[in-house]
């Protein structure tokens, strides 16, 4: 069902942000809702990484590197379309992901920094510090009208997010995406 139809490339679409932005939670409805696989950014992270954020020390362009990288070879591995979490803060990383063997499209989810950190000072068993946060911000940058996606504000509830991220990808949801094809099938002459 996930496998791209013939000539058509796979899609990834990269949940980016700062940390704290709701990524995951956006990500992994948005693979519910989609039927594709999901993949988790800081499961990619190897020891050393997360030790350094984890110590409030942000990651060099040289740490992400092989990050990226990693996540890049995940989609490509994928045998179709995806969902993957990812800061993505420059657009030299996005550059990386874009290398990828699929259509790989960016949902940026942004909010205000009050908010956001709140929002990560809430969360538990993360090992990322809010004090990071400021880093993060500066660090970002936002996405250029050659860049393929949308910019969701984090001010809804994660459903809502998803759904606005869904319209404004023009991405179908898994239910949808099979009614269709039953349609298109009874639909067929000699069907």
């Amino acid at each position: 069902m996930n496998a791209p139809s013939a000539g058509k490339r796979k899609t990834a679409v990269v949940v980016m942000g700062v940390a704290g932005c709701g990524k995951s939670t956006v990500g992994q409805i948005l693979s519910r809702r989609l039927g594709w696989p999901f993949a988790e950014a800081d499961d990619f992270h190897n020891a050393a990484n997360v030790a350094k954020m984890a110590s409030g020390t942000p990651l060099s362009d040289e740490d992400r590197r092989p990050w990226l990288e990693s996540i890049r070879a995940w989609i490509d591995a994928t045998a179709g379309d995806s969902v993957v979490t990812c800061s993505a803060l420059r657009r030299s990383y996005r550059d990386i992901l874009r290398g990828a063997q699929a259509n790989v499209r960016f949902l940026h989810l942004s909010g205000t920094e009050e908010g956001i950190g709140a929002r990560m000072a809430a969360r538990a068993d993360h090992f990322m510090p809010t004090s990071l946060l400021e880093s993060q911000l500066a660090t970002l940058e936002p996405l250029a009208a050659d860049e393929d996606g949308v910019v969701i504000e984090v001010t809804g509830t994660p459903d809502e997010i998803a759904t606005s991220a869904i319209k404004s990808l023009g991405l179908l949801e898994a239910e949808t995406r099979e009614s269709t094809f039953e349609q298109d099938q009874t639909s067929r002459p000699g069907a």
